[in-house]
């Protein structure tokens, strides 16, 4: 679509004045705003064309105009100003993270937490598979007499760590032999493809040793299982309540119907993820996301990847007239500092 500079700077004026008040603006406050010397009425047949062109729409008669689905994307792809996160916003997020980073899936769900707080809009980040975690390595940490940490490591730097019985009379070389075993047999393998077999295949090398490797097994399967019963990522909410202070949605039906789908996984994987292949950022406005009940609402995602492998998604969910440069901006970044922190983990895991 082409349009010509006085046509994009009313568009752009109407938009920015738009997302700050959330009410429709008229050609005389354009006008003013402007300050180039064009009287309302020919602002009025700017707007006119604009209106036409599907850019703008007049939600009453005698109101002022708002900003289209079309007129936010035309926006967001064309007129938008990229704005640049300060020193001291990234040396604070890069902090918070790596505060948490010994943790994967804590500092996934703080990721959350600190998009929705820097945006004032809801945040949604999705975790890796639990079924599609690939083991890495294991190994045992002395605890006390008779018993020993057993730390288990997957691909995506999830650590977990687990209290085992071994005898006392186990000794910290017979503790390795095992790791090794484990780690020969296990490493590189995905959740999907541990099959019981293969555990019983080294149960059966170590019978000895059969009290201590039914519990090792035990905390094996409990911790590649599907806790929540189906192979499928899982999508953290935070900032929820961020939606009650937006204008747009002041009726309680609207929020209700809203909320209701919060509870739904996989509407919120539909939104993270509208293709199946996404590629670096994303951006849906109004009617471009799936399902009714999001056409006054506009997501911004991105992957976060460990290795260049797609690990999850992390987006903000906001009303149409969302500030859409901040809210990339922090997207953008959010993800890009997670992908590096991982995996630079995952790296010294591995050495």
């Amino acid at each position: 679509m082409q349009m010509d500079e006085r046509k994009q700077k009313i568009l752009k004026a109407i938009i920015k004045d738009y997302i700050a008040t959330a009410e429709p603006i008229g050609s005389r406050t354009i006008s003013k705003k402007l300050e180039f010397g064009v009287s309302p009425a020919t602002i009025r047949n700017e707007m006119s064309d604009l209106e036409e062109l599907g850019l703008i729409e007049q939600p009453h008669t005698s109101a002022g105009r708002i900003p289209s689905d079309l007129g936010y994307r035309y926006y967001v792809d064309c007129l938008m100003d990229p704005l640049v996160l300060g020193e001291e916003e990234k040396k604070n997020i890069n902090q918070e993270i790596t505060r948490r980073l010994d943790e994967v899936q804590e500092v996934i769900e703080y990721t959350g937490k600190l998009i929705s707080q820097v945006t004032s809009l809801t945040s949604l980040v999705m975790s890796p598979k639990s079924r599609e975690s690939v083991f890495n390595k294991l190994y045992f940490l002395p605890y006390e007499e008779g018993k020993a940490i057993m730390v288990t490591v997957k691909e995506n730097g999830t650590v977990e760590n687990n209290i085992v019985e071994i005898g006392k009379e186990t000794t910290p070389e017979e503790l390795q032999i095992l790791a090794n075993i484990f780690n020969d047999k296990l490493s590189g393998a995905r959740v999907q493809d541990l099959k019981r077999g293969l555990l019983i295949e080294i149960q059966s090398e170590l019978s000895r040793k059969r009290r201590m490797i039914d519990s090792m097994i035990g905390i094996l399967e409990r911790m590649f299982e599907d806790k929540d019963g189906e192979n499928t990522e899982r999508v953290y909410l935070d900032g929820t309540l961020n939606m009650l202070n937006q204008p747009e949605f002041k009726d309680i039906n609207k929020v209700k119907n809203l909320f209701s789908v919060f509870e739904e996984n996989s509407k919120l994987k539909e939104l993270l993820n509208p293709g199946n292949e996404q590629k670096g950022l994303n951006i849906t406005i109004g009617a471009e996301n799936t399902g009714l009940v999001f056409k006054d609402c506009s997501v911004i995602s991105a992957t976060y990847h460990i290795n260049g492998k797609q690990i999850g998604s992390i987006g903000v969910l906001g009303p149409t007239r969302m500030d859409y440069s901040k809210a990339i901006s922090i997207v953008d970044y959010m993800t890009k500092s997670l992908t590096e922190m991982l995996t630079n983990k995952h790296r010294k895991l591995r050495t």
